[in-house]
């Protein structure tokens, strides 16, 4: 499969990095504010226009709103809805207002609960109907959730009407696909956006350098690293390229700490994409959660 030249524009720029330091393969930590304007610069002048970012990301909208992001298409998300919390539309709109303030922005692009579940608890429609106002003033284009596992669109299938949803996928994490849900969300007009396609870089990590703990999947690394050395692929090619080959995701979101990483990035986007072999895949927990790798 060769993928589309010039889609540079379904590539998201993710901007944890921006506000906290994040990943398994960053040594650089948090972005400096000189750095993030030069990667929203070239990312802008390459044909990126989705930025993805979230109020517990540290610092990251702050940082946003000082290098400028008017122009951008911007993704937001909500923290879990505070305990004792006795006027969740106050506390919705007063969040999103607050982030407007940070990014210096107008209206976000996507609206997103960080934790889908408080849609199913006791405050859960006043969430939703919170969230639909916000839409209908304007301050918020798209509305909808980030995801963790599949399941978490089960519980929510026939409650709530999405307009996006942000999810994982990568090579080894296809349970977007094994649980029909790729196919549903496209079916039901809603929009798709992934992250996670590095795995938070232990996919661009070389036998030598992944840490011990993921030794438990030998035989899981022994197949994808003979089958980049068959294609003669980078972990980098073919992780976006995989992601993008889809034509049910809309933007597949990657965070970086330097502009030489995206510059990669980028570069990496373009071209063949062979087919992936079925068994390069895993359908545990432990190793698709980056949540659960403290407990390895």
């Amino acid at each position: 499969m060769s993928l589309r030249k010039n889609n540079k524009y379904r590539i998201a720029l993710g901007t944890v990095q921006f506000g906290l330091p994040y990943g398994i393969s960053n040594a650089g930590g948090q972005v400096s504010r000189a750095e993030a304007a030069a990667i929203i610069g070239y990312a802008r002048s390459s044909g990126m226009r989705t930025l993805d970012t979230a109020i517990a990301y540290g610092n990251s909208e702050e940082r946003l709103g000082e290098v400028g992001v008017r122009s951008w298409q911007v993704v937001s998300k909500l923290p879990p809805v505070p305990e004792g919390c006795t006027d969740v539309s106050k506390w919705v709109k007063d969040s999103v207002q607050a982030s407007l303030q940070r990014l210096n922005h107008a209206a976000l692009y996507g609206l997103l609960l960080h934790r889908p579940q408080n849609l199913l608890e006791a405050h859960g429609e006043r969430l939703y109907k919170a969230m639909l106002q916000l839409k209908q003033e304007g301050l918020v284009e798209k509305i909808g959730v980030s995801i963790y596992e599949t399941s978490e669109l089960d519980a929510l299938s026939g409650l709530y009407g999405l307009d996006l949803v942000q999810a994982p996928f990568n090579l080894l994490d296809r349970r977007l696909i094994d649980s029909g849900w790729i196919a549903r969300l496209e079916q039901q007009g809603t929009e798709l956006h992934v992250r996670s396609i590095f795995l938070q870089g232990l996919l661009l990590m070389g036998a030598g350098e992944r840490p011990e703990k993921f030794g438990r999947w030998s035989a899981l690394w022994k197949k994808y690293d003979a089958w980049l050395k068959d294609t003669g692929l980078s972990p980098m090619q073919a992780s976006i390229r995989f992601a993008l080959s889809f034509s049910q995701v809309s933007r597949v979101v990657v965070g970086v700490d330097c502009l030489a990483q995206l510059e990669e990035i980028l570069e990496a986007s373009d071209g063949p994409m062979p087919a992936v072999p079925e068994d390069i895949r895993s359908d545990d927990v432990d190793l698709l959660n980056p949540a659960r790798w403290n407990g390895l």
